[in-house]
């Protein structure tokens, strides 16, 4: 008898959204914004990985304005092609920070520091 293998048969869902298929980065487009200097993307790709973080923790501070802390973090993520964590600032700054919201950036950064990781290992 065989065992079905559940990783291939259903779409793994994240808060309602189907996980993105491509990589976190899009490495063409970073590739335009650094001329192809392999060292300046990794030297840009480690300075958003520290201010992603860094929004996060604000977002997750009270008191803090959720709309101008998403708006940078929008902005820096667009500027390396880390489109996913892009729109869901987006969606943050346009509608506020819920918790959902805040959990899908969460995730969304972590993949893109996970795959700064892997390139800078490489």
């Amino acid at each position: 008898m065989a065992v079905p293998n559940i990783a291939f048969e259903a779409p793994e869902m994240d808060s309602g959204r189907a996980l993105k298929q491509g990589r976190p980065i899009d490495l063409v487009h970073l590739a335009t914004q650094t001329m192809g200097d392999k060292t300046l993307e990794m030297e840009v790709l480690q300075m958003f990985a520290k201010q992603a973080r860094s929004c996060l923790q604000a977002l997750a501070r009270e008191g803090e304005n959720a709309g101008a802390v998403a708006h940078r973090l929008k902005g820096a993520a667009n500027a390396v092609g880390a489109f996913d964590v892009a729109a869901i600032a987006a969606e943050i700054e346009a509608k506020g920070a819920d918790a959902s919201r805040i959990a899908a950036v969460t995730l969304s950064v972590i993949e893109a520091e996970n795959f700064i990781l892997k390139l800078s290992r490489a």
